[in-house]
């Protein structure tokens, strides 16, 4: 009861006054000095928005993953709970038959600069994209190896994302609170975490050795994915053309100055003070008409994956889950009235069910 409170983010006095016991009362609780009723346990599984099972069943696999770009060391509690919950809900699919994920292709894990640009060649293959093709409707396409992907708000001040290795497949959070460009980095961050089969990592241990190079190797997995090397040899020009290209090659890849700009140093491509002037351009609405730009917004809250979506209707049409259950699985994202209509049962099947 103590871990689920402290993933809630909740004092033992917040915690107690929401579920309406005195402090003394949760205390005795947590420390397995005073029992607890049923009712008292939906309480608790109301206010840590969570099922009452899970306080029964072991979590899932560890959280390969928690990338927070902005503030490195701080803690975000609401996507860590919001990607253990999706992760027992996959489960949970899984076991009732709704749908079977991918076996996670494991990919070695990079040890040079060479190994993570080839490992992001062999990853866009695997995904259905080409040497030079835009990686666009990412989210949809990490499905084909096994990784739903999930956008949900966390706020700006909430980790860019998370991951967790299933027994078969994996499932990848990402805040939706962010810029499109920053979205797609987090989930092909975490697509490397997931094909690489990486172990525990947070990004409050980036800093410490060996982590900090494993990390910096899938961060180059991650550019490398959206940005391949061909693309940016063959269409970078600099020098006047420098805010130009960059204009382009950051609408057609979908990828945030920042991103582009690491990428051209990364590469040698771009003098520094290119590199500089990358960083600091906006695109503007005059570029969108002037340059005849598509303006996409990929991993927009919330979105769950069409794979999960459909797997929930599959158990819902089969009457394995009630209408309640499946849009809880849904997240509440769907109303009742979108439901699919269930096929009535025949006159032989109620005497049945009634008997």
């Amino acid at each position: 009861m103590a871990a689920a409170r402290r993933d809630a983010g909740l004092t033992q006095a917040e915690c107690a006054t929401r579920v309406g016991l005195d402090r003394s009362a949760l205390a005795k609780i947590e420390t397995r000095k005073r029992s607890i009723s049923a009712t008292e346990l939906v309480r608790f599984a109301k206010v840590f928005d969570m099922r009452v099972e899970w306080f029964f069943e072991d979590a899932p696999q560890a959280v390969l993953s928690r990338r927070n770009a902005a503030e490195p060391g701080a803690p975000s509690p609401g996507i860590d709970r919001f990607t253990e919950r999706i992760a027992r809900e996959v489960e949970f699919l899984g076991r009732i038959g709704g749908f079977e994920l991918s076996t996670t292709p494991a990919l070695e894990f990079p040890d040079t600069t060479e190994g993570a640009e080839s490992a992001a060649d062999d990853a866009r293959g695997r995904l259905g994209y080409d040497r030079e093709e835009p990686a666009v409707g990412l989210g949809a396409c990490v499905a084909n190896v096994g990784l739903l992907a999930f956008s949900w708000e966390f706020g700006e001040d909430g980790a860019d994302g998370a991951s967790v290795l299933l027994e078969r497949g994996g499932v990848a959070v990402v805040n939706g609170s962010n810029q499109t460009g920053r979205r797609r980095l987090t989930l092909a961050h975490e697509l490397g975490h997931y094909l690489f089969g990486d172990e525990f990592t947070t990004d409050w241990r980036v800093a410490e050795a060996p982590v900090a190079k494993r990390e910096g190797r899938i961060d180059r997995f991650a550019r490398a994915l959206l940005l391949p090397s061909a693309v940016l040899k063959h269409n970078w020009r600099g020098g006047e053309d420098t805010r130009v290209d960059a204009v382009r090659l950051a609408s057609e890849y979908r990828v945030d100055m920042t991103t582009l700009a690491r990428r051209l140093d990364e590469l040698g491509i771009a003098t520094p003070e290119e590199s500089a002037r990358v960083r600091s351009t906006n695109t503007g609405r005059a570029d969108i008409v002037e340059l005849g730009l598509l303006v996409a917004d990929e991993l927009a809250p919330p979105l769950l994956p069409d794979a999960y979506v459909k797997a929930v209707l599959n158990v819902y049409r089969r009457e394995e889950v009630s209408a309640a259950r499946a849009l809880g699985l849904l997240l509440d994202t769907w109303t009742e009235d979108d439901l699919p209509d269930l096929a009535p049962l025949s006159a032989d099947a109620i005497w049945s069910f009634v008997s």
